[in-house]
């Protein structure tokens, strides 16, 4: 997830409390208008930087930003905005930043009480650019245009994915992100972290039952002091046992990584 240093963290918290009083079904609305004000602050360099400088008056940085964002985005999201820009920002790309992770935490609050399922097709549409090099290209590729790029992820997720989805993996293409997959597990993260959970990605040989991703659910929570989501890959060069990956722990009791021991110490 997106993390923040100083007055950064300070005022990205207390954007996020203000976020929650959004009422659900206004959350869409909001998190467009913030993806489409970062990107322009990100495109406007004088703009950030007027809107971060701690020299001008606040009074003065949120009213050019009314004056230029009024009765174009949502009410709130310009209380949003106004309250973002009075406050001070370590760097002044971390208000931008800010605005996008706000914008997260909006689409995915607009999903209500599908979080899950949100998490489990952000992490498939994931998979699916990485394991499809056509696709990957075509996303990441800088002479395509973006409404191109846009209706292709349209084509892909209409009647197939949560309307949450699809807004968030349009975002994943606006380059704040090296990569869109980056973007993508990012947004992974702060979809489950929203609903109190950590996420951990599950390398197996063959598909796990139930009744085994549930101990493996319940002891990883155990261990982390928190409800885990479970990523499940099937990736057959694992051979057999079990690789988890959680934050930057990872837990690898797969026969292909003792193989790969026994193979250093014969070396060695």
């Amino acid at each position: 997830m997106v993390s923040f240093r100083g007055a950064s963290a300070e005022a990205a918290a207390v954007l996020t409390d203000q976020l929650g009083g959004v009422a659900e079904s206004s959350a869409a609305t909001v998190a467009q208008d913030l993806f489409s004000v970062a990107q322009s602050l990100r495109a406007e360099g004088s703009l950030r930087r007027f809107a971060t400088d701690p020299s001008v008056a606040a009074e003065a940085r949120t009213g050019l930003v009314t004056q230029l964002f009024g009765g174009k985005i949502d009410p709130t999201t310009l209380e949003l905005l106004t309250s973002a820009v009075s406050r001070r920002w370590t760097r002044n790309r971390d208000l931008a930043d800010a605005l996008e992770h706000l914008g997260v935490i909006g689409a995915v609050r607009s999903a209500g009480s599908e979080g899950e399922r949100l998490v489990d097709e952000l992490f498939a549409v994931r998979q699916t650019v990485n394991e499809n090099s056509e696709l990957r290209n075509a996303l990441s590729d800088p002479a395509r245009a973006e409404a191109d790029k846009s209706a292709l992820v349209d084509s892909l997720l209409s009647g197939r994915a949560l309307p949450a989805t699809a807004l968030l993996v349009r975002q994943a293409l606006s380059g704040s992100y090296r990569t869109v997959t980056a973007a993508l597990e990012n947004y992974e993260k702060t979809a489950a972290d929203v609903h109190g959970e950590g996420v951990a990605t599950v390398y197996v040989a063959r598909p796990l039952a139930e009744r085994d991703q549930g101990r493996l659910a319940t002891g990883l929570a155990r261990q982390y002091g928190r409800p885990v989501h479970l990523n499940i890959v099937v990736d057959p060069t694992v051979i057999g046992g079990i690789r988890v990956e959680i934050g930057d722990d990872v837990i690898d009791g797969t026969v292909s990584s003792r193989l790969d021991d026994a193979r250093r110490k014969i070396a060695g």
